[in-house]
């Protein structure tokens, strides 16, 4: 007879060594104290809690990595986006500040289009609603779509496709749509 998986035996709660019940209680410590991030080290698993605060700007969604396509093809086939690097921060400051800068709002690795080989999200000189998605951010194999919270043009791409990013980056500069 087979064995049965720790996952099986413990009711679903665990996840390759991941208790979920004990990150459930980490996620109501951190709220209960209002904490904005928490590590934590047992038995040789390490979690790092980070909450994503409303100022970080865009929202998140998470997507399955079926959806996306696999990380590693898409640091190679997906185009980057048209600017990016310290010449273009300069740009966006020297635009205004009529700027709405997307922060990232986790750690993780940016990916400017939905799958490799496919068209970015979003280029320079776009137009964009609220909700669309801009890009994603893979964080601990997840895809997190981070969608624009104003409408506007985008005027500025900090990020480079592939490349790790932190929490509070400035991903996105939009000229918000003027109210009429």
């Amino acid at each position: 007879m087979a064995k049965k998986s720790k996952l099986e035996s413990r009711g679903g709660s665990e996840i390759r060594g991941v208790d979920l019940v004990e990150v459930e209680r980490l996620l109501a410590f951190m709220e209960k104290h209002k904490l904005e991030e928490f590590e934590y080290e047992r038995e040789g698993i390490r979690i790092r809690l980070k909450k994503a605060s409303a100022h970080a700007g865009g929202a998140i969604r998470v997507v399955s990595a079926a959806e996306i396509g696999r990380p590693e093809e898409m640091h190679a086939a997906a185009p980057a986006p048209k600017s990016g690097g310290a010449a273009s921060r300069g740009s966006a400051a020297a635009a205004g500040a009529d700027i709405h800068l997307i922060k990232s709002p986790i750690v993780g690795t940016y990916y400017a289009a939905p799958s490799p080989g496919a068209d970015p999200f979003v280029e320079k000189g776009a137009r964009v609603e609220p909700g669309q998605v801009l890009c994603i951010i893979e964080a601990m194999k997840l895809m997190n779509e981070i969608e624009s919270d104003v409408a506007g043009e985008i005027v500025e791409i900090f990020a480079q496709n592939g490349s790790p990013v932190e929490y509070g980056q400035p991903l996105f500069g939009i000229r918000p749509q003027s109210k009429k």
